[in-house]
C-alpha cells in the first residue's frame, strides 16, 4: 500500500492506473507516471523558454525597432539560464530514473520532488523575464529556483545514503556536482544582491565546469561504453578509471582558471607562465579526449545513428579543449586570449547540447515504449544544431562579421529546440502506447 508522504515506494497495479493506461490523450496528470516525464518536461519548457529570450536579445542587438529594457546583464541572464535553467531538470529526469538501478534501492516517487521541480522552472521563467522589468523579479526567481535546485540535491543524497552497493562511485561523483552547483548557484545569488556583477558571472561557470560538466561527463564515462557494446556487441565495454580521473581533471583545472581570471585575463609577470601552462594543460587534455573517443568506437559509431550522436557529442569536449588551448597560446603571442567565446560554446553547445539531444532522445524513446532509435526528424535536428555551434564559434572571431552571426546562430538553435521539445514533449503527457507502466 501506498502511504501518504511516503518518500520510497514500490509501483502498485491498481483500478486507477488501468484507468490511466486507457486514456491516450495528453494529460497533466500523466506527467507524474515517472521521473524522467515530469522532468524532461519542465526542462524542455525552460529551454523552449531561454532560446526564445536570447533569440529575442539577438534580434534587439541588430535592430532598431525593440529597445528591449535591461535592470540585469543579458549576458548574464543568458549564461545562467544555458548553465542552470533545463540542465538540472533533465539530470532529474535521467538520474532518478538511472541512479536507483546504479544503487539497487527504490526508485523515488514522482510526487516527491514535483514541487522543487516545479519551483526551478517557475524561478527560471521569473529570472528571464524579470530582467527586463525589475531586479525584485529577477533575485525572486534566481532564490526559488536555488530553493527547488538545493531540494533535489538533498533527494539525491538521501538516495545515495540508503544505498548499500559496493560501487558507488559514478552516484558519489555526480552528488558531489551537484553539492558544487548548490554553492555556485548560491554564490551568484549573493553576488547579485551585493552586486558583484564579474564574481556572479564566475560563479556560473563553475558550476558549468564543476556541476554540469562533471555530471555530463561522469554519465558519459558509465554509459556510453555501454550503450555502444549493447548496440554492438563486437566493442567491449571500455572505461578505465583513469579517464574519468582525466576529464573530472580538466573541469577542475577550469574552474580554477575561472578564478583567477575573475576580473579578467590575468595581467602581470605571471600572466604568460599561467597562459603558457593552461593552454598546455588543454592541449593534452584534448588530444587524450579524442583518442578516448576513438577508443569507445567513435568509427563504428557512425553505423548507429543515436550513437553517432553520443560519441559526436563526446568528441565535441576535446575539440572544444584543443580550441582553448590553442586559444591560449595564440593569446600569450598577441598578449591577451582569443577565441575565448568560442572554445566555452564548442564545450557548452557542442558538446552538452549534442549529449542532451541525444541521451533525452534515448532514455525518451526506450521509457515511452517506442524503438530506440533516431528516426530522420532528429538525425536532421542533430545536424541543424551542429551548424548552429559552428556558427557561434564563427561569431566568437574577432571579425566585423561576428555580430551578425549570432542572430543565425540564436535562431537556428531556437528552431531545433522548439522542434525537439514539441515533439518529446507530446510523449510525456501521453500513456506507453505498448500500455506498459512508466
Amino acid at each position: 500500500m501506498r502511504a501518504y508522504g511516503q518518500l520510497w515506494v514500490k509501483p502498485v497495479k491498481s483500478a486507477d492506473s488501468q484507468l490511466i493506461g486507457s486514456d491516450h490523450h495528453w494529460r497533466v496528470r500523466h506527467l507524474l507516471l515517472a521521473p524522467h516525464r515530469l522532468g524532461f518536461f519542465l526542462a524542455m519548457l525552460v529551454l523552449v523558454a531561454s532560446a526564445a529570450w536570447w533569440l529575442l536579445v539577438q534580434f534587439d542587438r541588430v535592430s532598431v525597432t525593440v529597445a528591449l529594457p535591461y535592470v540585469t546583464s543579458p549576458t548574464l541572464v543568458h549564461a545562467t539560464a544555458m548553465t542552470f535553467g533545463f540542465f538540472p531538470l533533465f539530470f532529474v529526469g535521467f538520474l532518478f530514473t538511472a541512479v536507483p538501478k546504479w544503487l539497487r534501492v527504490e526508485m523515488l516517487e514522482t510526487r516527491v520532488f514535483t514541487v522543487p521541480l516545479l519551483m526551478q522552472a517557475t524561478g527560471w521563467l521569473l529570472w528571464l523575464g524579470g530582467s527586463h522589468w525589475h531586479t525584485v523579479l529577477v533575485l525572486s526567481g534566481l532564490a526559488l529556483a536555488w530553493s527547488g535546485f538545493t531540494r533535489t540535491a538533498w533527494l539525491f543524497w538521501r538516495m545515495v545514503w540508503r544505498s548499500r552497493e559496493v560501487d558507488q562511485l559514478h552516484a558519489r561523483t555526480v552528488g558531489v556536482a551537484w553539492l558544487i552547483g548548490c554553492l555556485s548557484l548560491g554564490g551568484l545569488l549573493a553576488n547579485l544582491v551585493l552586486g558583484a556583477t564579474a564574481v556572479a558571472l564566475a560563479c556560473v561557470l563553475t558550476g558549468l565546469w564543476g556541476f554540469v560538466i562533471v555530471v555530463f561527463v561522469t554519465v558519459a564515462h558509465r554509459m556510453v561504453p555501454f550503450f555502444t557494446s549493447n548496440a554492438m556487441p563486437f566493442i567491449a565495454a571500455w572505461k578505465p578509471f583513469w579517464a574519468l580521473g582525466l576529464m573530472l581533471t580538466s573541469a577542475a583545472l577550469e574552474v580554477l582558471a575561472v578564478w583567477l581570471e575573475v576580473d579578467g585575463p590575468m595581467h602581470g609577470p605571471m600572466a604568460p607562465v599561467w597562459m603558457l601552462v593552461r593552454g598546455s594543460m588543454e592541449l593534452l587534455s584534448g588530444f587524450v579526449l579524442l583518442w578516448l573517443a576513438l577508443m569507445w568506437g567513435l568509427a563504428q559509431s557512425l553505423k548507429n545513428r543515436l550513437l553517432a550522436m553520443l560519441h559526436i557529442g563526446f568528441l565535441w569536449l576535446g575539440l572544444g579543449l584543443l580550441l582553448g588551448g590553442v586559444a591560449q597560446l595564440l593569446g600569450l603571442v598577441q598578449g591577451t586570449p582569443v577565441l575565448s567565446l568560442g572554445s566555452l560554446h564548442a564545450v557548452a553547445m557542442g558538446c552538452l547540447a549534442s549529449l542532451m539531444l541525444a541521451m533525452v532522445t534515448r532514455v525518451s524513446c526506450g521509457f515511452t515504449g517506442r524503438s530506440v532509435v533516431a528516426d530522420r526528424a532528429i538525425w536532421t535536428l542533430f545536424w541543424l544544431l551542429q551548424v548552429s555551434v559552428l556558427l557561434r564559434i564563427a561569431a566568437a572571431a574577432q571579425s566585423v562579421w561576428a555580430s551578425w552571426l549570432l542572430l543565425p546562430a540564436a535562431l537556428l538553435w531556437a528552431s531545433v529546440v522548439l522542434t525537439w521539445s514539441w515533439r518529446l514533449g507530446g510523449w510525456y503527457g501521453r500513456v506507453r502506447p505498448d500500455g506498459r507502466a512508466g
